[in-house]
């Protein structure tokens, strides 16, 4: 039974609906234009998460998550900046190659499943949201994130494992979004990581903006690193990459930094250790959620494949320590809430957990730019 719905939102729904059927798009775009959505009648959120719900009346209620106070007693004079990091699992790969022996194919619908994935990042209204694996950029991200006031960058993988799977919609890659009432963009790369020298098929994307309150520069980045065991090294040298590709950009940390990413990589890889023990003096955000300060949560992924379970911690939020405070982190997903069949599920869209921080800048009148 749909809810009747007013004007606005019947024109919304056939907006909603129109994403559903238009996989060609991407078919006859360059990926690395940007469509001209902006035209566009701005979507009131509130509008947009009741046609989600109406689309997902049958599917069982999103899980409580509550966020948890990290201030140490600091006082920001200013609105926090709330990041969102999510590999969101491209539909391709979940549909045509992942495996994921205990999800009922119903549960990766992508009618059903674009609305949960929108309907987490409305609950959670970031400032900023950066996505992997986002293969349906054209006709669904950028067309509706724009029109609730997002700038939309996207930079696809040179070879997408997306375009193995019969009628897929294109390449998958990266994508960062953020509000442009809040930040002004002021400089943006497209960054495709090396390794030994050696172009890859992993790929980031870095920004320069400036908040508009304080006037304060941050810098933003997304990444996705190679994936599977075996890859250590490689994803190590596609870490050196990218963290030197980010020193110039910061001038060695002069501005402030946030890198948010699937790397593929546990705590005890090496690629982990080159980020802590960077000169960019980076700190993992939800570290913090642990009693002493100094551990990952103990999942951020959690699956059940044909080889079996696989449950790791891949996903990071890194920051600038001296220049940027964690207000506050977004807790995981219990494994009762989870569920014995793991991840993803009819009640959540993805194999990987979203991240979510809300930051502030120090006060400390030395660091100001």
């Amino acid at each position: 039974v749909v809810r009747s719905m007013g004007n606005s939102t019947s024109r919304l729904y056939s907006a909603l609906a129109k994403t559903l059927s238009s996989s060609a798009v991407s078919q006859h775009q360059d990926c690395l234009e940007q469509p001209d959505s902006a035209r566009l009648d701005p979507i009131d959120p509130k509008d947009l998460l009741e046609e989600c719900q109406i689309v997902l009346q049958k599917r069982p209620p999103r899980f409580q998550r509550d966020f948890v106070d990290l201030k140490k007693n600091a006082v920001s004079n200013h609105r926090p900046i709330r990041v969102m990091q999510w590999n969101i699992l491209a539909q391709a790969l979940g549909e045509g190659k992942d495996n994921f022996v205990q999800c009922p194919m119903e549960a990766l619908k992508w009618e059903e499943r674009k609305c949960l994935i929108l309907e987490e990042i409305l609950a959670y209204k970031p400032d900023i949201l950066c996505l992997q694996e986002v293969d349906h950029y054209f006709d669904t991200f950028e067309p509706l994130l724009s029109r609730l006031g997002y700038q939309c960058t996207f930079f696809p993988k040179p070879w997408s494992p997306c375009l193995d799977v019969e009628r897929n919609n294109g390449p998958d890659g990266c994508a960062l979004f953020f509000l442009k009432d809040r930040f002004e963009l002021i400089n943006s790369a497209n960054i495709r990581l090396t390794a030994m020298k050696l172009k890859t098929n992993q790929v980031a994307i870095a920004q320069t903006l400036k908040c508009n309150e304080t006037g304060r520069l941050f810098c933003i980045a997304v990444t996705h690193l190679k994936a599977r065991t075996g890859w250590e090294r490689f994803r190590s040298a596609q870490g050196c990459d990218l963290l030197q590709n980010l020193k110039n950009i910061t001038q060695g940390a002069k501005i402030p930094l946030i890198i948010c990413g699937d790397f593929n990589a546990e705590p005890t890889e090496e690629v982990y250790r080159e980020f802590s023990n960077s000169s960019l003096n980076l700190n993992s955000a939800y570290k913090l959620l642990s009693p002493d300060g100094q551990s990952e949560p103990p999942y951020t992924t959690w699956k059940i494949r044909p080889s079996g379970e696989c449950r790791h911690t891949l996903d990071y939020i890194w920051y600038s320590q001296h220049a940027l405070n964690v207000n506050s982190a977004l807790g995981l997903l219990t494994e009762e809430q989870i569920g014995p069949n793991r991840l993803p599920s009819f009640n959540y869209p993805s194999d990987h957990l979203s991240l979510v921080c809300d930051f502030s800048f120090n006060q400390d009148p030395d660091r100001l730019l």
